[in-house]
């Protein structure tokens, strides 16, 4: 069934969700920005979250990055990861929320941008339930709604450069030379899960964990409706064709949302407009409908 034909589950722009402690406590958890970011394969998650941590006091915990990390350090979760990788199996969702709780927990006072966890409702759930304990709940989930043609185009006019990592795209950042590097004339090449065949596998595995975890999320905030604005998550869809046309509207979600969040190298809060931010619809409504997660083209069921 396609995503236009889906069943769209109702749920809200503008949501608040309950922190676990009183209004007595010394500091409003929910001012701090606690992201997590979907979108399918080549929506541009990574650009886009590189510039918030370049433009603002804002940290990416990325856990591949912090799995590769607790195994070259042979902590005990590292050898647990390691021996479970050789086998090549999957790592269970208990050992995979203490990779990330390890680096989370030392973030209480900073806003930052949770990358690659969670990707089922039971990692979702068990996330939630461990940073609720924490007094530091999920306050913003953003989607980005690119259109799916566009994105097939986009993925198979990209190539690498291996040895540096440097990213080109013949259609939007090409490079000087055709099949050069730019700065050492090596050849580019394309990376293995970037053919058609790998990316249309890799979108059906997205739809299939990532749908019903967007039901998850859309529901959680649908319950949650009535809490006090400023205390929890929001839903925002943002959509575009490119990064840098949906940036301007995920910059002024974040500021507009989380004014605690500092640009980069700033000595004391910037002042922020006060104008609410129309993002997929507008942060005043209560209720609404998924069109921007069918847009993106997520089945949300």
């Amino acid at each position: 069934m396609t995503p236009s034909t889906q069943k769209a589950l109702p749920f809200s722009l503008n949501i608040s969700s309950n922190t676990a402690g009183s209004s007595s406590e010394p500091h409003d958890s929910s001012a701090h920005l606690r992201m997590i970011m979907f979108g399918r394969p080549g929506a541009g998650k990574g650009t886009l979250s590189a510039r918030l941590v370049k433009e603002f006091d804002i940290v990416t915990i990325s856990t591949g990055d912090l799995l590769r990390q607790q195994i070259a350090q042979k902590t005990d979760v590292g050898r647990q990861a390691k021996e479970i990788v050789a086998r090549g199996d999957l790592l269970p969702d208990e050992l995979m929320l203490k990779v990330v709780s390890s680096e989370l927990d030392n973030l209480r006072d900073k806003h930052w941008i949770l990358d690659g966890f969670p990707r089922t409702i039971g990692q979702g759930q068990l996330l939630d339930t461990h940073l609720r304990l924490q007094n530091m709940p999920l306050t913003l989930l953003t989607l980005l709604a690119v259109p799916i043609e566009l994105l097939r185009a986009r993925i198979a006019s990209r190539f690498i450069h291996p040895g540096s990592g440097r990213v080109y795209n013949l259609i939007y950042n090409p490079p000087r030379v055709p099949g050069q590097d730019d700065v050492t004339g090596e050849p580019l090449v394309q990376r293995p899960d970037d053919t058609p065949e790998v990316y249309e596998r890799r979108l059906q595995r997205y739809d299939a964990e990532t749908a019903p975890l967007l039901g998850y999320y859309s529901a959680q905030a649908l319950r949650e409706k009535d809490h006090p604005p400023g205390r929890g998550m929001r839903i925002a869809s943002l959509a575009g064709e490119t990064s840098d046309e949906i940036w301007p509207e995920l910059e002024k979600t974040v500021l507009s949302l989380f004014p605690s969040v500092r640009p980069r190298g700033a000595g004391t809060t910037r002042k922020h407009s006060s104008a609410k931010v129309n993002v997929g619809g507008t942060l005043d409504s209560v209720t609404g409908s998924v069109k921007e997660v069918a847009s993106a083209g997520v089945a949300v069921k």
